[in-house]
């Protein structure tokens, strides 16, 4: 049922989804809403966005296994390649859950807009840690992780809007270069400098 919410609320949003649509969509007993979820639709969009969450930071481990050699712009590729795969097998239907919610509850349900923060957060620190993994320093994976989600939420929403993927395959291209140039071999020069001098120095 929680995926379920979490499939509709992507689509719909949280106003026009509703407990008995959730019910049926996961053929689910109508009873076993009240059973599962006494605090009622706000208790299960909140268990959504936390499974959402939850499931995006999953997807980074497996998105870098996938990579035959990791670099952060292949993670955001990737990350991006979800996007325009699902747009032009499926449509542009579907948005993310977390920004849906957070669009719609943000202001008006606040255990909401604390389940929206709270599953970026996991997201973010998921990317902060791959980062990481690959020889971003730590005073600067954090705010590469939210450059990229932010990034990417917001080319999601103009791919919706436009009915293309354009957005999402131009901050792929641009940022990957940024994202890259953040990399440091362990004595702290650039990973992509071979001679270790500094630049200027000739």
């Amino acid at each position: 049922m929680v995926f379920s919410a979490a499939q509709l609320i992507r689509r719909d949003g949280v106003a026009s989804t509703g407990m008995r649509e959730v019910a049926g969509t996961a053929a689910a007993p109508r009873g076993s809403l009240q059973h599962y979820f006494p605090g009622g639709k706000t208790q299960l969009v909140d268990e959504a966005v936390g499974w959402a969450g939850g499931y995006a930071a999953d997807r980074v481990g497996r998105f870098l296994a996938s990579l035959p050699e990791p670099t952060p712009s292949g993670l955001f590729a990737a990350m991006v390649r979800q996007w325009t795969d699902e747009y032009e097998a499926a449509g542009f239907a579907g948005g993310c859950p977390v920004a849906a919610a957070t669009v719609d509850c943000a202001e008006s349900v606040p255990s909401t807009r604390k389940a929206a923060s709270a599953a970026f957060a996991t997201w973010t620190g998921a990317v902060a840690r791959a980062l990481a993994g690959m020889g971003v320093p730590g005073e600067r994976t954090g705010a590469l992780a939210t450059l990229m989600i932010s990034s990417l939420e917001g080319a999601i929403l103009l791919a919706r809007a436009e009915q293309d993927v354009r957005a999402l395959t131009t901050v792929a291209r641009e940022l990957g270069p940024v994202l890259d140039a953040a990399v440091r071999k362990p004595d702290g020069s650039p990973a992509g400098d071979e001679t270790g001098a500094s630049p200027g120095t000739g």
